[in-house]
């Protein structure tokens, strides 16, 4: 530090150095608070540096009785800054369990212990297990007692549902391991088959044929049974169905479990008639599209009347489009006519507004005859 010119010196501020106050609005969070507490305690340091420049200047001084004031307002500042960091320190704490950074909060063994299990326990999809385990490790129990201990808990209990029952039926408990390589093998089972996204492939699908003691050759035979089903099925009803856009996956499921699956051949149905009234206006077909148009509810009905209008529409707007900007695509039409009040709707109006501007009072042009209907939907 450079050396202070004699006389007051420049930066006698020591006396509105306060003491940082801890006061805070109920509403604010630990986060919040932290951010806070952090910001004072920079400050603070920062403060008592300035006093212990200003205690030696007035030492070197001779300014003894003000050397005084200072080093007990700096001992203040030192129980404040004390005080201040450990406050900091919890809330740092809190804020590392309210967001799951236990491993923070433990160090060593402790901490390679809480990993380790956390980690395995994540592998059986209950990472929401994790706060569990950092007040095992916390409390001093060893990895193996808290493996014991996690097995009691309502989230273990309800991801290894079929074992209570297994259990009381007198068949053996599966090990995690087991049970979940079983699950795998029915998932791998189910897609290689080509049965529809949805239709028995969750966990909880599982636990009936865990119950039941299925194994997975077990259900391949059946599979296979509901596939050969599906192909030797009446022609006619399988063309019918093939029709309505349902496919050989949709009717295995349907042989394999007619229940659970009418609600896909319901949606694929509905998919495929919105599908086809596309086609046959000579538009793409867009299956997720369809598919999101399908579960809003819109009937073949509706696709048919909207389709119809589309097309009414689409070659007179796409060359408005053109000559106004902005284009007109088959997607803009869709999300005007299905769904409207949106950025193509405001588009559609754009140009009709456009052409009206440039052809007011004039239906001698396809152009003009748009304008002039106004473009209801």
């Amino acid at each position: 530090m450079a050396a202070l010119p004699t006389g007051r010196p420049p930066f006698d501020i020591w006396k509105g150095v306060d003491v940082p106050t801890f006061n805070t609005p109920t509403q604010m969070t630990n986060s919040q608070q932290l951010k806070k507490n952090q910001l004072l305690l920079d400050q603070a340091k920062r403060d008592i540096e300035t006093l212990n420049n200003e205690l030696k200047w007035r030492l070197n001084q001779g300014q003894t009785s003000m050397a005084n004031e200072l080093q007990a307002r700096i001992t203040q500042s030192e129980a404040t800054i004390k005080d201040l960091t450990t406050k900091t320190t919890d809330l740092q704490n809190k804020v590392y369990e309210e967001t799951g950074q236990y491993d923070k909060l433990l160090q060593g063994e402790g901490r390679d212990a809480f990993l380790a299990l956390k980690t395995v326990f994540e592998n059986y999809g209950l990472g929401s297990l994790a706060g569990k385990i950092y007040d095992f490790v916390k409390n001093g129990y060893s990895s193996d007692t808290i493996s014991i201990l996690l097995q009691d808990s309502d989230e273990y209990k309800k991801r290894f549902a079929a074992n209570d029952v297994r259990r009381k039926a007198g068949l053996s408990v599966l090990n995690p391991a087991e049970y979940i390589a079983a699950e795998n093998s029915y998932r791998q089972i189910m897609r290689q088959s080509g049965l529809p996204v949805g239709f028995y492939d969750s966990n909880d699908d599982f636990t009936n044929f865990l119950v039941g003691d299925v194994s997975p050759t077990e259900l391949q035979d059946r599979v296979n049974l509901a596939t050969q089903a599906s192909v030797l099925s009446n022609s006619a009803y399988k063309q019918a169905l093939q029709q309505m856009g349902i496919g050989q996956g949709e009717i295995a499921a349907y042989f394999l479990d007619s229940k659970k699956a009418m609600p896909f051949i319901q949606k694929a149905a509905a998919q495929a008639a919105i599908g086809a009234e596309a086609l046959q206006r000579g538009f793409a077909f867009d299956q997720r599209y369809a598919e999101e148009l399908a579960t809003s509810g819109i009937s073949r009905d509706q696709a048919a009347q909207a389709y119809a209008k589309i097309g009414d529409e689409f070659s007179t707007l796409s060359t408005l489009g053109s000559i106004y900007g902005g284009g007109w695509t088959q997607r803009q039409a869709e999300e005007d006519i299905f769904r409207g009040g949106n950025e193509a709707s405001a588009q559609k109006r754009k140009l009709i507004n456009a052409e009206r501007g440039n052809f007011s009072g004039s239906a001698g042009t396809a152009r003009g005859g748009l304008s002039q209907r106004g473009g209801q939907r």
